[in-house]
């Protein structure tokens, strides 16, 4: 699956023992669960002080897993911020989240 995929993508990433590792649209075209294990999986990097640079057009759950964000709309920057910020901005929900996030 989608999933174990990534799994095995991220666990390759480790074997060489990594101070930082990047993650090209790690939640993108596999089910809710796996998107909840990734998540999990990514947390679990990051408590082990791994960084993480994160790629992805999955902007709702990907906010609920990263420390600080950038979106882009159109080749530029529209919002920087925590994902708190972001989520908030009317910006940034019309462009990306949808008016009911």
């Amino acid at each position: 699956s989608g999933g174990e995929r990534r799994r095995v993508e991220i666990a390759r990433c480790l074997a060489s023992n990594p101070t930082y590792i990047l993650l090209d649209e790690p939640l993108a075209g596999i089910d809710p669960k796996s998107v909840l294990d990734i998540a999990k999986l990514i947390k679990n990097l990051k408590d082990r002080g791994i960084g993480l640079l994160i790629t992805d057009h999955n902007a709702r759950d990907t906010l609920d897993i990263v420390d600080r964000a950038y979106i882009l709309n159109e080749g530029k920057i529209l919002k920087e911020g925590i994902p708190s910020e972001i989520k908030a901005d009317p910006r940034v929900r019309l462009a990306y989240l949808g008016e009911n996030f």
